[in-house]
């Protein structure tokens, strides 16, 4: 049972859009890992976990860009978050895959 899960939307201030990617790559390849659930969509990235784990991985995605060139960065964060657990991504989209 996850308590928390986060989508998390990170946007390097770099205007190479190749560069941007590359950023974005290294901050996927960081969340895969910690070991969390996650899931890469086109826009943002959901991770589920434990709510200060989850925090910690929110922190450690936006100094990633800054180490690796990029002036700036802007993340965009979603959190729901429930002691009693909440909802996976599995339960919210198994239903939609092929």
């Amino acid at each position: 049972m996850y308590t928390t899960s986060i989508a998390i939307q990170i946007l390097p201030d770099v205007s190479d859009i190749k560069k941007v990617c590359e950023i974005v790559d290294e901050v996927i390849s960081y969340i895969e890992s910690t070991g969390c659930h996650y899931e890469v969509g086109p826009f943002e990235t959901v991770v589920e976990g434990e709510f200060d784990t989850l925090m910690d991985i929110i922190k450690r995605c936006t100094e990633i860009p800054i180490e690796i060139g990029a002036p700036a960065v802007k993340a965009y964060v979603k959190i729901n978050h429930n002691p009693s657990g909440v909802l996976t991504i599995n339960e919210k989209i198994d239903k939609y895959r092929d």
